[in-house]
């Protein structure tokens, strides 16, 4: 084999490699599903992620095919916060959700999944951790108060500090089931449409429904949520 050859072939070899890596990648890609939301004031799609939140996407997904999101609006909108919606339809009433999804805020972070920044798609919930349900938001800025609070190794934790206090020699059970500490799950993003979102955040609220503020005074409809892939 002449020296020319043998390089040849090691280019050959390496720019296989780097197909196959890029082929990859393109087929993890995919594995993404997306979902395109046509509201009453455009388009938007997000962009799911199962391996990071499983349980939160599939739930998220069902509601989908269910069609439960035709009709619903966006009910509590706050600029310099976030918007949510999935809940409830064009008369404010509740629609029938199914049974609460487990949180899975600090397993999806520790699989390398977002925090809740501009653009990412969260579930909302009550003041129980796992009671989320059919109603999603999507942060319209960076709000690091509703991120999950990692839990330092050990068993009683040496040290934990929050909100300016500090714990020491805590139970590590006391500390992964205190509810403060959950924040909110991110399961996936918006990947286009995001001046839609930039639209809603502005409109002016008040009073709807049961609400006593941040409805948006004109209703904000979800036409139709549609799985793409």
């Amino acid at each position: 084999m002449t020296l020319t050859t043998k390089t040849v072939m090691q280019k050959t070899a390496a720019t296989l490699v780097l197909v196959a890596g890029l082929a990859a990648a393109g087929a993890w890609a995919q594995t993404a599903p997306q979902v395109k939301f046509a509201t009453s004031e455009g388009d938007f799609v997000v962009e799911v992620y199962p391996d990071k939140a499983p349980k939160t996407v599939e739930n998220f997904l069902q509601y989908v095919r269910d069609k439960h999101y035709d009709g619903t609006v966006f009910h509590r909108v706050i600029n310099n916060f976030m918007v949510q919606g999935g809940g409830f339809d064009a008369r404010y009433q509740q629609k029938p959700t199914r049974a609460a999804v487990v949180h899975e805020g600090r397993e999806a972070l520790a699989k390398g999944g977002s925090l809740n920044v501009t653009g990412t798609l969260a579930m909302a919930r009550t003041s129980d951790p796992h009671s989320a349900t059919a109603q999603f938001f999507i942060n319209v800025k960076d709000n690091d108060f509703l991120n999950p609070t990692p839990i330092p190794p050990g068993d009683p934790v040496p040290r934990f500090e929050y909100q300016g206090r500090v714990y020491e020699n805590t139970p590590r059970a006391r500390l992964l089931e205190a509810p403060q500490l959950f924040g909110y799950t991110v399961f996936g993003k918006v990947v286009s449409g995001q001046e839609v979102i930039d639209k809603i955040k502005i409109k002016p609220t008040g009073a709807g429904g049961p609400f006593p503020s941040d409805v948006p005074k004109t209703p904000i409809f979800i036409n139709s949520a549609t799985l793409l892939k």
